[in-house]
């Protein structure tokens, strides 16, 4: 044997003698093969606590979802001379479904044009996650486009989502969604998902993957399935004909795991950091050319001031005013904001809780009715008191925790 042969067999050996010493032997407390635990290289790394108190509160926001019932408005129609193409209505999947949405409005007004949009003056009014979208896909087909709008970021609602990746949440009613609908749907998720892997990696993490862990007392599931019978809405769901997206879930099976509950589901999903990710959009927007001048519209007739004859309507939940569309339907939903923690780096699902630490914060919800939580409430006035026990329902999870903590990992780059 050569020095060189020697040298690489002990290095590797070196390396499996390594990483053998670091897998985690938990013991597990059922027979049951079917609850095995995961491979070692899945299971649940070191966690650093969040560290949950009401002084942390530096921030409460409150978005109204604009949800329909028949799922979101993507059509075009003539209003006043004008060819005006309607993208609003997507619940809580706007970031999500965005881009996807918006190709397929850009195909509404290229039919209705019977003509390439190359060239064309085009406005857009609605500067969120559907209006920044459109007007970036409007740019690449080489229209010349102006966002007109009230306000910009961090002002509008889809500032305050929640930034997962939830292309179905709050998208429709089974009863009322047309049979088109599910294909229509997957066909804007999976454009959407193609256009969100071109951010990953860029600098201020924009979009990015993240590790969240439902915790139940019950299989994960059957309280999966528990939550959606509960459902007194009857909401929409179609996240199973996109399953080839993502990871399937680990379920870490009693004993496996660090968490106080007898289950836990890991999922890993797309996050936005949204403070970011529009910042980054609106930024692409300009320096390509595009023009932002602040309007305020009352009425569909208040677009014939506008030069363009081709008019984007991307308001969300403020079509339900300037178009008197009763359809649009208000959802409350409210943040508590924690002053972030780089070294904390996952999400937890547990009863009403949902927490996600993105770069701009930890988010913290509470959501006492499920997915009907906020509906047809269109206050937008924070609430102190909820944000604040929420904050004190993840304290007491640490408390139940304590002693599952390990090291916490080094912050994120």
């Amino acid at each position: 044997m050569t020095r060189r042969e020697f040298l690489q067999q002990s290095a590797a050996a070196s390396v499996v003698a390594a990483f053998a010493g670091c897998r985690r032997r938990v013991p597990i407390n059922s027979a049951d093969p079917a609850l095995a635990p995961p491979a070692w290289y899945d299971a649940v790394p070191a966690l650093a606590p969040i560290r949950a108190h009401t002084d942390r509160l530096f921030r409460i926001t409150v978005c109204l979802r604009p949800f329909r019932a028949q799922g979101p408005r993507v059509e075009a129609e003539r209003v006043g001379g004008k060819l005006v193409v309607h993208n609003y209505g997507h619940g809580g999947s706007g970031w999500s479904l965005s881009w996807g949405s918006s190709t397929l409005a850009l195909e509404k007004a290229r039919s209705a044009m019977a003509a390439d949009l190359n060239g064309k003056e085009i406005a857009v009014i609605g500067c969120g996650a559907l209006g920044l979208t459109s007007a970036t896909l409007l740019q690449r087909a080489g229209a010349r486009v102006t966002i007109y709008a009230r306000e910009r970021p961090p002002y509008v609602r889809s500032s305050r989502a929640t930034g997962s990746w939830t292309p179905d949440s709050r998208v429709a009613l089974t009863a009322a969604a047309p049979a088109a609908l599910g294909d229509q749907w997957e066909q804007m998720a999976r454009a959407s998902w193609f256009m969100y892997q071109s951010y990953l990696g860029m600098a201020g993490a924009p979009v990015e993957y993240i590790d969240t862990y439902a915790l139940s007392e019950i299989p994960p599931a059957e309280a999966l399935q528990k939550r959606q019978l509960e459902d007194p809405i009857g909401f929409a769901h179609y996240a199973q004909r996109i399953g080839d997206l993502t990871p399937h879930p680990i379920d870490l099976p009693p004993g496996s795991h660090p968490f106080p509950t007898k289950f836990a589901r890991r999922n890993t999903n797309l996050m936005f950091n949204v403070a970011d990710y529009s910042r980054q959009l609106l930024t692409d927007f300009l320096i390509a050319g595009g023009k932002i001048e602040t309007v305020e519209f009352h009425a569909p007739s208040d677009l014939r001031t506008l030069p363009q004859s081709v008019v984007f309507n991307c308001t969300g939940y403020g079509a339900r005013r300037l178009w008197s569309d009763e359809s649009v339907i208000p959802v409350r939903g409210q943040i508590g904001w924690l002053i972030p923690q780089p070294e904390v780096n996952y999400g937890l699902n547990y009863g009403n809780l949902n927490v996600l630490s993105r770069r701009d914060g930890i988010v913290v919800q509470v959501s006492n009715q499920g997915d009907a939580t906020g509906w047809k409430n269109d206050n937008e006035s924070p609430d102190r008191q909820e944000a604040e026990g929420g904050v004190r329902d993840l304290a007491a999870l640490n408390e139940r925790m304590a002693g599952c903590f390990q090291a916490a990992h080094e912050p994120r780059v």
